[in-house]
């Protein structure tokens, strides 16, 4: 029985796993796109949506606990792309824009998307691991199916029988169940007599 046993071990130790989460975390709440491995990004995904979860209560006790999830990551200082420093840190970050984006949204914060171009070296499959934008949803919600409703039946019309039937039509329709029977009646011949 595989009881406890959640999680993926990445080939790593437990000091290693929780170095790679942090690393992970931090450059996604930094670039809020990465690229990873499949199984990496499925991991971190759980390690991150929790800590975005705190940065929405917003509250010391919650950002005591987040810095120490994120260890020495949470002071990591940003940088701009030419490289510049954004003087912001990862955990201020999280808390002033990424918290307050998400605070009426309850959990399913980032979106996994599987790439077609393998990681050079061992081939694994690789994905984009991305934080959802305010207001969007994970899904396209779908245009609701149209309504079947009954058609009202139409006003029965009024029913028109003749006062007094043809007597031509009567002996036809007597004379139609007279041979109906008669055939009915006699057996149909067999198909292979009997063998002797």
């Amino acid at each position: 029985m595989r009881h406890l046993k959640a999680g993926r071990k990445l080939g790593r130790n437990a000091t290693h796993r929780i170095a790679l989460m942090r690393n992970l975390s931090a450059a996604l709440i930094q670039h809020e796109r990465i690229i990873t491995t499949v199984e990496k990004a499925k991991e971190a995904r759980r390690f991150v949506e929790k800590l975005i979860t705190m940065a929405k209560k917003g509250t010391l006790h919650a950002r005591r606990l987040a810095l120490a999830r994120l260890g020495p990551m949470g002071d990591k200082e940003m940088f701009d792309p030419k490289g510049e420093p954004l003087g912001q840190t990862v955990l201020q970050k999280l808390f002033s824009e990424i918290g307050p984006r998400f605070h009426d949204r309850p959990g399913g914060y980032t979106r996994i998307i599987k790439r077609h171009e393998r990681r050079l070296g061992d081939a694994g499959r690789t994905a984009f691991l991305e934080l959802l934008k305010a207001g969007e949803t994970k899904v396209q919600a779908r245009a609701p199916a149209p309504r079947v409703t009954e058609p009202t039946p139409p006003a029965p019309a009024p029913e028109q029988q003749p006062a007094v039937p043809p007597p031509a039509a009567e002996q036809q329709q007597s004379a139609a169940p007279a041979s109906e029977s008669q055939q009915q009646a006699s057996p149909p011949p067999p198909e292979n007599p009997p063998a002797s």
